[in-house]
């Protein structure tokens, strides 16, 4: 019985023995795959996969029904004045509604394709000092980080260059010419909402939706990753 006793104990240590060199063995593992990566290396492949996802994302957005035919990302006449929209529908204005909405949606297209440049700037200007938490974090979390970091800073620079696109398509005129029919109607609430701040706002929201799917693809998909430095980076994670 005493033998018996033994042996157990002894298998039980080296239960013991090997589940604490399989966890070490894991550890070791894993700081050997990340000391094969600099901080730099993170930050830079990070920085090229928020490149190629604003890129590719402006490139979707900017052509012809990229806004208004994707439902994700299409903007809407403006929620915060709906009752313009169901007002002057039921007027028999419907026509005139939809082709402000087109137009409003050709403008951020528009906008898209010359803003891009600003977007991959402001990527190539950001400093990310928690590099390692983003490339371990959630599938969109470069982008987060992307969007809490420069959203202040592309809206500024993002909002003359849609001014001029709706300007260009002629959804300023097409909004002024609706707000003030509307606000002819007797006993209505006048209303002059921005409309430039609106479009600046969902036409950077609509990319980022872009850039987020985009991200996602790459850490996902190796075929996504067409350069050394991602498939270096990413198949760390």
């Amino acid at each position: 019985m005493k033998k018996q006793f033994i042996i157990l104990l002894s298998l039980m240590l080296l239960c013991k023995i090997g589940t604490a060199q399989l966890s070490l063995d894991k550890l070791k593992k894993a700081v050997k795959g990340e000391s094969s990566l600099s901080t730099e290396e993170v930050a830079e492949g990070l920085k090229e996969a928020l490149t190629n996802g604003a890129s590719k994302g402006s490139d979707l957005v900017s052509q012809v029904d990229g806004y208004f035919k994707n439902a994700e990302i299409k903007i809407p006449f403006p929620p915060e004045v709906k009752q313009v929209e169901t007002k002057l529908r039921q007027m028999g204005m419907g026509a005139e509604v939809d082709k402000f909405v087109l137009a409003l949606n050709r403008g951020a297209e528009d906008a898209a394709k010359e803003a891009k440049p600003i977007f991959v700037s402001a990527i190539k200007q950001m400093s990310i000092q928690d590099a390692w938490s983003i490339l371990k974090g959630e599938k969109d979390a470069a982008t987060q980080y992307l969007k809490r970091t420069t959203t202040t800073q592309l809206t500024d620079k993002f909002k003359p260059v849609i001014q001029k696109s709706l300007e260009k398509v002629n959804a300023t005129k097409y909004y002024s010419d609706l707000v003030n029919t509307y606000n002819k109607i007797p006993l209505v609430q006048k209303v002059n909402p921005d409309l430039n701040q609106y479009a600046t706002d969902k036409a950077i929201a609509g990319l980022f939706v872009m850039v987020a799917k985009e991200e996602a693809n790459i850490r996902q998909n190796p075929g996504a990753r067409t350069t050394d430095l991602l498939k270096k980076v990413f198949s760390a994670q």
